[in-house]
């Protein structure tokens, strides 16, 4: 079973409402059709009644029993942009920018995320990461001891190992703290979705004061913050790749690490290498990358590309439900 089948199987056996709020794009109209279709999730789509069924209808797509809401009507707005005042009134908001603010699918479907109304939400097929990343953390917020908002992707080799890499597309230049959150919010993302405990690896071109230099003791502050807030995990740096990864250079460079020879979570200093080295294994290696992943908030809202196929909306809706377990 490869790890999507896993995750939608995962997904199928506790059925959670996912909000979708761009539900005026064909792509997630056919999604949410096949979400509902299969049982994998209970998809509600976002925006013009009449729009959305008019594009179901000229690209035969069945959405009966899919619930569909238009922020511009409906009762649950005027509640949400009073919330949003309230939240947001110290950041220079007024009453009538939060009238506005709701008007945008959104912040509705966050506020949907923030009050149990759905498990978590989906966007991005039309709106830029930064627009998604926005309403997300403004209004589900950071989870708890977390200091950044981040990134992951699963890597599935050819053989059926999975890893996680991350931070690979939120934060350039973490410091400590934020690379700290990385580490803690991927362990979360790898132990929900692969299933099995974490080893992760906190990378460098240096292992164990074989260089000196303020990247690496910025890689070490980040492993002592781990080991300080979340001491039940298995974690290690700094460590080299290979020293990371294979069981004799692990033993030669770092004996007695608890991590080295066996890591399956990578957690790469920066944005430049993380971002490098899933492409390198994806376009070398032949791996599949599945993500990237949003996390570190509170409950998932996840983050499409602009180009994402339908397969890619489905998926990534099944990954928000699992995760908000």
């Amino acid at each position: 079973m490869t790890l999507i089948e896993k995750i939608r199987n995962n997904a199928k056996k506790n059925l959670k409402p996912i909000v979708l709020p761009e539900g005026e794009e064909i792509r997630i109209i056919k999604a949410a059709e096949f979400l509902s279709r299969e049982n994998l999730v209970t998809p509600v789509l976002l925006g013009n009644k009449e729009r959305i069924t008019q594009l179901a209808i000229d690209d035969h797509c069945n959405l009966d029993g899919i619930e569909i809401i238009d922020p511009s009507h409906s009762p649950d707005t005027q509640i949400f942009a009073d919330e949003y005042y309230e939240l947001r009134k110290k950041k220079g908001a007024t009453p009538e920018l939060a009238n506005e603010t709701l008007k945008n699918p959104l912040y509705y479907g966050a506020f949907m995320v923030r009050n149990n109304q759905a498990a978590g939400a989906v966007a991005g097929s039309i709106n830029t990461t930064g627009d998604v990343l926005r309403a997300a953390i403004q209004i589900v917020g950071v989870a708890p001891g977390i200091k950044a908002v981040s990134s992951c992707f699963i890597m599935v080799m050819p053989d059926g190992k999975e890893y996680t890499f991350g931070d690979c597309a939120v934060i350039p230049s973490p410091d400590a703290d934020q690379l700290a959150s990385i580490a803690m919010s991927s362990a979360i993302t790898h132990k929900g979705l692969v299933g099995e405990e974490p080893f992760i690896a906190m990378l460098s071109f240096s292992t164990k004061g074989s260089a000196q230099h303020e990247d690496v003791d910025k890689v070490v502050a980040a492993t002592n913050k781990v080991k300080e807030q979340k001491p039940e995990l298995k974690i290690d740096g700094e460590l080299q790749f290979d020293a990371a990864l294979i069981d004799k250079i692990g033993a030669k460079k770092a004996p007695g690490s608890p991590v080295a020879g066996k890591a399956n979570v990578f957690i790469f200093p920066d944005l430049d290498s993380g971002n490098i080295g899933y492409k390198i294994a994806q376009r070398l290696g032949s791996a599949e990358a599945v993500g990237p992943i949003v996390q570190g908030l509170k409950k998932p809202y996840n983050d499409l590309s602009r180009g994402c196929s339908v397969d890619d909306v489905i998926n990534v809706a099944c990954i928000c439900s699992v995760l908000s377990e």
